[in-house]
C-alpha cells in the first residue's frame, strides 16, 4: 500500500532542514548541489508541495522558467 500524502519521506525532510538551517534564502540550485542523488524535476515539486502546504516559502524571479528562491515560513517574521 501507498504512505499517506502526509507521510514525509527522506527528501521532503532534506529539503525542510536545508532550508531552515540556511542564514539565508537559497536558490534552486544551491538546494540541488547538496541533494546530487536527487534530479532537479522530483526536487522542485517537492518545493513547491511544501511552499503550497505552508511548511516553506518560496518565490520565482525572473523571466520565463526563472530562478526560484526559498526560504523557511518564518524568516522575516517581524521583531527578527
Amino acid at each position: 500500500m501507498r504512505e499517506s500524502m502526509n507521510t514525509k519521506d527522506k527528501l521532503t525532510e532534506s529539503l525542510i532542514k536545508i532550508i531552515n538551517d540556511a542564514k539565508e534564502p537559497l536558490e534552486t540550485k544551491e538546494i540541488e548541489a547538496r541533494l546530487p542523488a536527487e534530479t532537479r524535476n522530483k526536487i522542485v515539486y517537492r518545493l513547491r508541495d511544501l511552499a503550497v502546504k505552508g511548511e516553506i516559502k518560496g518565490k520565482m524571479v525572473g523571466a520565463g522558467k526563472g530562478t526560484w528562491i526559498w526560504w523557511k515560513k518564518d524568516a522575516f517574521t517581524k521583531g527578527d
